[in-house]
């Protein structure tokens, strides 16, 4: 099977190597207006849950959301798009970090790992803030509409995965192109689907308990299921995984990090056998 190695990246340029005299204060002015364009997009989500949550989410109008928030009709609008988009006020620049995760991942680790990693910003999102996620996780259960645009916004993270994990298959290695994407496809879907689960779990029980460690527990299985199917280098695939010998009365066993548990333990009884 075709394994994922990382790219070789071109160096970037440092910031202080980039940055005009004036670039300072660009830079903090850049994010002065990131941080007051999610300041806003929080608010008008507050009340947007606010009204879905006192008079239900069909007679609430966008007017009234940005009554309640204390800003204009065209304010709104330019922050969302419709009333089911205002609950979900964080992905956007969720999506971003995630997508930063992935650019600045070392150029050695398993692009496996690093989808995972990525992920964990989503989950990080819900869990700064537990009351809002547990009511909005409520909303969601009970209008369809703003079920689907949760599920938009899950698609959203899919296609990132999707397209960094089949932008790293190691080139050489490509006996079956024809599957590689549907190998990522399968793969960034597994990830997602056991991020979900276990936020959707933490969720339903309060947005209590140590969400991280269980995510990571849900990685681990994932991880084992694809076993080789996804890797981490250009390694020679064509070399046993593991191989054993004995040296007089010690027992030397060398073995590639992803290799399975059976196949060591296979090669360690042969050498056994043999001494």
């Amino acid at each position: 099977m075709p394994q994922p190695a990382k790219a070789a990246r071109t160096p970037r340029p440092s910031v202080e190597a980039s940055r005009e005299p004036h670039g300072t204060t660009e830079s903090a002015g850049s994010r002065r207006a990131a941080a007051q364009r999610l300041t806003m997009r929080r608010k008008l989500a507050a009340a947007a849950m606010e009204l879905f949550a006192t008079k239900g989410y069909e007679a609430t109008t966008v007017d009234e959301i940005a009554a309640t928030a204390g800003v204009a009709r065209r304010t709104f609008f330019r922050h969302f798009r419709s009333k089911e988009e205002a609950i979900f006020p964080d992905h956007d620049d969720t999506l971003v970090r995630a997508e930063g995760v992935l650019d600045a991942a070392p150029p050695h680790e398993n692009p496996l790992d690093t989808v995972c990693r990525g992920i964990k910003e989503v989950m990080r999102m819900y869990a700064a803030s537990p009351a809002v996620s547990v009511e909005r996780y409520r909303l969601t259960r009970e209008v369809p509409a703003l079920r689907e645009r949760e599920i938009a916004s899950v698609a959203r993270y899919e296609r990132l995965f999707t397209r960094y994990l089949l932008g790293h298959f190691d080139e050489g290695a490509h006996h079956v192109g024809d599957d590689d994407p549907l190998l990522a496809e399968v793969a960034a879907s597994a990830v997602v689907t056991a991020h979900n689960h276990v936020l959707r779990r933490w969720l339903r029980g309060g947005g209590e308990g140590d969400v991280e460690t269980q995510l990571d527990h849900a990685f681990a299985i994932v991880r084992e299921t694809f076993g080789t199917g996804i890797g981490a280098g250009r390694s020679d695939r064509s070399a046993p995984a593991a191989t054993a010998r004995t040296e007089g009365e010690v027992l030397v066993t060398v073995a590639r990090t992803d290799a399975p548990l059976g196949e060591v333990m296979r090669a360690i009884e042969k050498a056994l056998k043999k001494s």
